[in-house]
């Protein structure tokens, strides 16, 4: 298969746009699959790069999904299974012709049929395995062996290492001379006589250099070595944090048995990110494919928890029954209380871990950072303060109103900057996802204390 770009709908602005499918496009494909047009199916299909195909199945309902699969048949693309949706993979799977599904497995590298397994159902799993040549299927099931998360599902097995005594010339001479090379590879990793890697060499310095000059004396001068059993989101760090290209990986015993890539390493840094912001609203991994049941069960345990905090509040609230059936402007103000207190504690919150999952927030600064959010706050409680201050003297002519509230807005924002940072890097200390549990202990804070706050203020100055 070809790859190019996707016309953009001329209707609309190209910075709108860029890289979405074409509608007209998406149109004709399933018109030809209406039609049963397989020829003008595979000529509309052509130009189409993988992932925009994977797109493509992923937008369509399930039952053009299915015509579409088995009229494209022979034409489809390991890569595109390596693109889909987990939520869409096991269903497309099992639509292919087993002699289809086969052919596109072998065309995947190790790394993309360990993801690809790692998606499916158990009862998959000898399906795929079996369309894998004896090489490639020890090759996968050792990665499987390692354990989930690790580096060493994250890696593929198809790598090429020189002895660290070869010259530019020889190992030139040794890829030419190979017919199972790596679609794509970035370096070549040199080894000593036990296989340990001690250095990575770049495609392009050997390219550039005389036959005859040593490759030790073109290694890189950043190298990584990357442990099978490290965690993926490690790994991700290090390619990030050192701007690796690619690094290998090595068993217990410092045997170098793999290879990680940049693609692969982004793909995880990607999904960390994509994790964190669906935690923070208390989600969890979901995706647009996910039936009505799955996303009940995904969201419906953290609405609980918000209930139950939601009715502490309400708690504190009782307490000062009385003081708001006197003074009834405070029922009307106790919201916007509560309001600025959560969303200046979500604001400090999502900088709080952000910097958590970049390492940047350690034990060295965290005072600094702490003290940093409650200046914020006290700043913005301040200059928010003496706006609902007047608001409130002139809304309700209540002269000892505008001080409760400016005075309650002050407490709130502060403890709300305190919270906010301090209450993620707690919940990382007793090893609970920061990003999954602290919105809802954020929220509750804020609330109790913005409620107390005002409504203790009131009691004591205004009956």
């Amino acid at each position: 298969m070809t790859t190019g770009t996707v016309t953009p709908d001329q209707d609309k602005p190209r910075d709108e746009d860029a890289y979405e499918l074409d509608r007209r496009h998406v149109a004709a494909i399933l018109y030809a699959v209406d039609t049963d047009d397989r020829d003008q199916l595979i000529e509309l299909m052509e130009p189409l790069h993988a992932a925009d195909i994977a797109d493509l199945l992923e937008q369509i309902n399930t039952f053009d999904r299915a015509r579409l699969i088995r009229l494209y048949d022979r034409e489809f693309d390991g890569e595109i299974l390596s693109e889909l949706d987990e939520g869409i993979r096991e269903e497309v799977v099992r639509l292919l012709n087993p002699d289809v599904l086969a052919e596109a497995v072998r065309e995947l590298d190790s790394d993309d049929v360990v993801d690809l397994l790692e998606d499916l159902e158990e009862s998959d799993h000898e399906t795929i395995l079996d369309a894998l040549e004896d090489a490639d299927r020890v090759a996968v099931e050792q990665a499987l062996a390692y354990p989930e998360g690790s580096a060493g599902r994250l890696m593929q097995r198809e790598v090429v290492m020189a002895p660290e005594h070869w010259t530019v010339g020889e190992v030139i001479d040794f890829m030419r001379g190979s017919d199972d090379l790596p679609d794509q590879f970035y370096h070549v990793v040199l080894v000593d006589p036990r296989l340990h890697p001690v250095g990575n060499v770049t495609l392009g310095r050997i390219m550039s250099a005389r036959r005859e000059v040593p490759l030790s004396t073109l290694a890189e001068e950043t190298f990584q070595i990357i442990p099978a059993d490290q965690d993926e989101e490690d790994v991700a760090y290090a390619f990030n944090q050192y701007h690796l290209i690619s690094a290998p990986v090595v068993d217990a015993e410092g045997r170098l048995v793999g290879v990680i890539t940049i693609d692969d390493a982004m793909i995880v840094l990607d999904e960390e990110h994509e994790e964190d912001i669906l935690r923070l609203a208390g989600v969890g991994e979901s995706s647009l494919s996910d039936t009505v049941m799955e996303t009940t069960r995904q969201r419906l345990p953290w609405l609980a928890v918000n209930l139950a905090t939601a009715i502490l509040a309400s708690l504190v609230i009782s307490i000062f029954e009385s003081t708001i059936a006197n003074v009834v402007a405070l029922a009307v103000l106790m919201p916007i209380v509560a309001s600025m207190g959560g969303n200046a504690g979500t604001q400090s919150l999502t900088v709080a871990v952000r910097a958590l999952a970049t390492r940047d927030l350690t034990g060295s600064n965290l005072g600094r950072v702490l003290r940093r959010e409650v200046m914020v706050g006290l700043v913005n409680g301040a200059v928010f303060a003496v706006v609902m201050g007047i608001v409130g003297h002139v809304w309700f002519g209540l002269p000892l109103l505008g001080p409760v509230i400016a005075a309650a807005m002050v407490v709130n924002l502060v403890v709300a900057g305190l919270a906010g940072a301090g209450i993620p890097v707690l919940l990382e200390k007793a090893g609970i996802d920061p990003a999954l549990a602290s919105g809802t202990f954020v929220t509750t804070v804020t609330d109790v204390v913005g409620f107390f706050a005002f409504l203790g203020l009131a009691s004591v100055f205004l009956l």
